[in-house]
């Protein structure tokens, strides 16, 4: 490590790269007042109102798919425990069959 540091161009090659990385941060520090095209944008248009999603509707529609995972998955699970339990019930059969 100390042979690189020796080298005096190396040394500046790494020196301007981190200042360029200092310049290069933008400055959040300012406030700037948005403008009356800004300002027009930002305002409630009556035109756009209807097509605007209610949060009771939004909150129904998710709650209604939250539901329907929950009795699909129930579902998948009943299904899977059902085939498990007939072949067990399956195997227990086969094997009383066999040992008369």
């Amino acid at each position: 490590m100390a042979f690189l540091l020796n080298k005096p161009n190396l040394l500046a090659r790494i020196q301007s790269q981190s200042q360029q990385k200092i310049t290069l941060q933008p400055h959040r520090a300012f406030h700037v007042e948005p403008g009356q095209r800004e300002k027009a944008l930002l305002q409630e248009d009556p035109a756009l109102k209807r097509f605007k999603s209610y949060k009771k509707s939004v909150y129904r529609v998710k709650r209604i798919g939250d539901v329907l995972t929950i009795v699909v998955v129930a579902g998948c699970c009943y299904e899977i425990y059902v085939k498990a339990s007939m072949r067990e019930e399956a195997r227990k059969q086969a094997n009383s069959n066999e040992a008369p």
